[in-house]
């Protein structure tokens, strides 16, 4: 699917507001037939419009309350097997590589502040890793959104 028209553009709106929404729900909010939103919904997911479940998990409740980003400075021609090493550590929820003066960013759930610091020598460790500059996170101040793309034309 190259792109959404205006019925999956509203199926993907009413399920922002309502992630929890069934497709009967769905159908009535949006006048349309059950199998209509079954075959949309079914269409979506093939295409991968949807992302994980895991995001929608609150890691606090399993025990790590803080989160931080890790900076990673890291030699370009072990890049790879870097990242492949990070993805290993159970505490990296998140990590983008970058342009600009910063390679990666890691994003990571710690116990406390010992923790973290045992983390970031996880990833210190890593060969091919430089140096890395690590900000606790203080709150998040706007949570992962797309409802106000999907408004737009």
């Amino acid at each position: 699917m190259n792109g959404y028209d205006q019925v999956d553009r509203a199926l993907l709106a009413a399920l922002a507001a309502d992630p929890r929404a069934t497709v009967v729900a769905l159908a009535d909010r949006l006048g349309m037939s059950r199998n209509t939103v079954q075959a949309r919904m079914s269409r979506l997911e093939a295409s991968g419009a949807f992302l994980s479940f895991d995001r929608s998990i609150d890691p606090v409740p399993l025990g790590y309350p803080l989160e931080a980003f890790i900076a990673v400075h890291v030699r370009q021609k072990r890049l790879t097997e870097v990242v492949e090493e990070i993805a290993q550590i159970p505490e990296v929820i998140q990590a983008h590589g970058l342009s600009g003066p910063i390679d990666l960013l890691v994003r990571v759930v710690c116990r406390d502040a010992h923790d973290l610091f045992r983390i970031d020598g996880e990833i210190l460790a890593i060969d091919g890793v430089e140096r890395t500059e690590t900000s606790l996170a203080m709150g998040e101040l706007i949570p992962f959104r797309l409802g106000p793309l999907l408004g737009r034309d």
